[in-house]
């Protein structure tokens, strides 16, 4: 099993960019925003709307391999370079739906 509390360190961080990117550079952050999106639908295939932090966290541990073939199937490759941090940012909001969240 992988270590949730080193896979939630990661998410805070990948949404702290995102978050800084906001007012930084709004078309990094819309690009984000995106590829969220895309992350977050392949999390919701894999994974399901039941799932705790520990299987969040163990589908995080393959998710570079799968998230920037997501990301590049719906963006093309120039969406590659943003893609750690949009997976992090989705894993950290998609782990609010986790059956054992808390902040």
């Amino acid at each position: 099993m992988a270590s949730v509390e080193l896979a939630r360190q990661h998410w805070v961080e990948g949404y702290r960019r995102l978050v800084g990117a906001k007012e930084r550079d709004p078309r990094l952050h819309a690009l984000l925003l995106r590829q969220i999106e895309i992350v977050t639908a392949e999390l919701s295939r894999r994974i399901g709307r039941s799932f705790t932090l520990g299987e969040l966290a163990d589908e995080y541990a393959a998710s570079d391999r799968w998230a920037p073939e997501a990301i590049e199937d719906q963006g093309g490759k120039d969406w590659i370079a943003s893609s750690a941090v949009a997976a992090d940012a989705a894993f950290y909001l998609y782990a609010r739906g986790a059956r054992d969240y808390t902040p």
